[in-house]
């Protein structure tokens, strides 16, 4: 059985008339052991946002998107590629979750907030 690593990084989106807004990722990296189940934290500071987003970078590659969520809408939606994430504003989280992984799986995760959809990043920061 293989195992591998997850790196995590938050990116916050530039939010045009609001306060300093941000996303943060408890953990640097993860490891974890192929077939099992994977949970990827998101915390974010109370927030009036309407976007929130989780993104997949492989070695090499520029970012794509897994999922995106609109504020309003139902709390858990369901991305790409077995990954779904809920939102819980009472608790300020974003978390990403896959029941089953596989080797390819082994990426860098961004989770990222925005107040639409067109934003540009402000800001990307690696823990």
């Amino acid at each position: 059985m293989f195992s591998m690593t997850i790196m995590l990084l938050g990116m916050l989106f530039t939010v045009r008339g609001m306060g300093a807004q941000s996303v943060t990722q408890p953990d640097d990296h993860i490891t974890v052991s192929e077939g099992a189940p994977l949970e990827l934290k998101c915390n974010f500071s109370y927030s009036t946002s309407l976007y929130f987003f989780w993104y997949i970078q492989y070695p090499s590659q520029g970012l794509q998107l897994l999922l995106k969520y609109i504020t309003g809408d139902n709390r858990m939606v369901k991305g790409i590629k077995g990954f779904e994430a809920e939102f819980k504003k009472s608790e300020t989280t974003f978390h990403l979750r896959k029941p089953l992984t596989y080797l390819n799986d082994s990426a860098e995760y961004f989770c990222a907030l925005g107040d639409t959809v067109t934003e540009t990043a402000g800001g990307a920061e690696h823990k």
